[in-house]
């Protein structure tokens, strides 16, 4: 194994990272082909690294880094499904989840076969749901399911719910319920009707305590509001990697949807997991989500690495990390469907590549994943966007935009206008800043006097020289949801391998649960 720094164009970057560099705001008038040269487009998404304080030089820097890196190599050993997750002895296989069910992938026959049978299952009784069938013991069709699960098993398909809630079904509602504290399960239970309510309870184990907490009470819930013991399982669905414990436990057989040890908790929106996604917006649309990642897929494996767009935000990534010593990374997307976007890309990266151990055992030996934090665009500029403009941290940021509005509202189309106008004011005002001398000589434009101008002038001023990217999606479908997630996906993936570190284990989790049962036994 190679580590990073030894690498030749690890000192390179280095050296780059240690000399003068133009403002932004000198540099993008200056390149007037800057723009169309740093834009990528893939599987419906558009990236616009032009605001990127990168300049040729370092962009081939960088990628001689990712080639020395042999992130190449370790792609396709992932897509092989070679047990790249090296101390879990396991290979890393979601992107199979997603694989055309015409043609057998990388990965294998059996895998291949297993996935679209157990999606076949999800499929048909999603569908079933979707169409009243599915009944509860009173013989009354299912009106509401609560998908009980926390981590991977709540954030994924609660995020996808919202951002494609202009799909959900007019006569079957979803609820998500993580947190083990009671009012979260209460606040949704206590609308709902026993007799039409389904649980689905999501745990890979099956021995999740915040997990199987909340299901015990809902259990109870069921029996209060007149359910027979006999027939609870009608109102109930596990959906994890460990059947025998799900029986164990009462689950029947039928309604048990499976997916493999080879699927990380943040990656398995695209398994069974999916299956309060697929009630709510549908099969069809389902799979034109798994569609939307399969076309990322492709992308990340045949697209060269300069035009590689999951590559490129990794690389630019591992600059503003590792040679401009930037530590935290800000999502901000502006399409409010999307609100629930950077916590799932907060998880799936600071639960990969949260590791100061390189895969040898080695303790690490340069920084690795960021602190990845935000929110909602719109709401972020008149609340944190203040730091970000004039504190003393540089912040990067990804900005999040959609091209086309599909809202049925009358003035929606003025509506997406106000938005996408303050994304791309906000990453211009953020790469150009305002310098000192131009804020002095605005105010004194604007009437003020000189003396006044001065001493106001340090108030009003912007640093800028911000990094950015904006990501466009064409529009917020299915697709285009999936394609962004897999894009993500990819660029953890792409950084692990640099700073060779296992992005598909998650022992800083596990530590605490560990001692938390510790204390619960100790207290019997």
């Amino acid at each position: 194994m190679t580590l990073p720094t030894p690498l030749p164009a690890w000192a390179q970057l280095q050296s780059l990272a240690g000399a003068a560099q133009p403002h932004l705001r000198e540099l993008l008038p200056a390149d007037t082909g800057r723009a169309e040269r740093m834009a990528l487009r893939a599987a419906g998404i558009t990236l616009d690294a032009s605001r990127q304080r990168v300049s040729p030089a370092i962009q081939q820097a960088l990628l001689a880094l990712a080639e020395q890196a042999g992130v190449a190599a370790r792609r396709d050993a992932m897509f092989r499904g070679e047990p790249i997750n090296t101390t879990e002895g396991r290979p890393v296989l979601h992107v199979a989840l997603r694989g055309d069910p015409l043609h057998t992938g990388p990965w294998g026959a059996d895998v291949q076969k297993a996935v679209q049978v157990e999606l076949a299952r999800v499929c048909d009784f999603a569908e079933a749901l979707r169409a009243g069938t599915v009944r509860g013991h009173s013989g009354e069709a299912i009106t509401d399911v609560v998908n009980i699960g926390i981590g991977g098993s709540d954030l994924g398909p609660r995020m996808a719910a919202d951002a494609l809630a202009h799909l959900a079904h007019p006569g079957v509602r979803v609820h998500y319920v993580s947190n083990p504290d009671a009012w979260a399960l209460w606040s949704v239970l206590r609308g709902l009707d026993a007799a039409r309510t389904l649980f689905i309870v999501s745990s890979k184990t099956f021995t999740t305590q915040e997990t199987l907490t909340n299901a015990a009470s809902a259990r109870r819930w069921l029996s209060d509001h007149g359910c027979p013991a006999e027939a609870v399982g009608r109102h109930l669905v596990a959906i994890t990697a460990s059947p025998a414990q799900a029986a164990k436990l009462g689950y029947p057989a039928e309604r048990t949807f499976l997916f493999w040890d080879w699927v990380g908790g943040r990656y398995s929106v695209w398994s069974a997991l999916g299956l309060p996604l697929a009630i709510a917006i549908g099969t069809e649309h389902f799979r034109l989500f798994l569609a939307g990642a399969r076309a990322m897929d492709e992308h990340f494996c045949s697209a060269p690495l300069a035009q590689n767009l999951p590559v490129q935000l990794a690389l630019n990534g591992i600059w503003n990390r590792n040679f401009l010593g930037l530590p935290t990374q800000l999502i901000v997307p502006y399409a409010s469907r999307l609100v629930r976007f950077t916590p799932f890309v907060q998880q799936m990266d600071m639960e990969s590549n949260g590791k100061r151990t390189h895969t040898d055992g080695t303790p690490a030996t340069v920084d690795t994943g960021p602190i990845v934090w935000g929110g909602l665009g719109i709401d972020g500029q008149h609340a944190y966007f203040q730091l970000i403009h004039q504190g003393r941290h540089t912040v990067p940021v990804d900005f999040i935009g959609v091209q086309n509005e599909d809202t049925p509202l009358p003035l929606a189309a003025t509506h997406h206008e106000v938005v996408n106008l303050n994304l791309r004011a906000q990453a211009e005002a953020m790469a150009r800043g305002r310098s000192l001398a131009d804020t002095q000589a605005l105010l004194q434009k604007d009437g003020m006097s000189e003396a006044d101008a001065r001493a106001t002038a340090p108030h009003r001023s912007f640093e800028g020289n911000i990094p950015s990217h904006i990501l466009w999606l064409d529009r917020l479908d299915p697709s285009r949801l999936g394609a962004l997630i897999a894009l993500y996906e990819h660029k953890v993936f792409t950084q692990a391998a640099i700073w060779r570190i296992n992005a598909f284990d998650q022992w800083g989790v596990e530590l605490g649960k560990t001692m938390a049962k510790a204390m619960e036994q100790a207290a019997r």
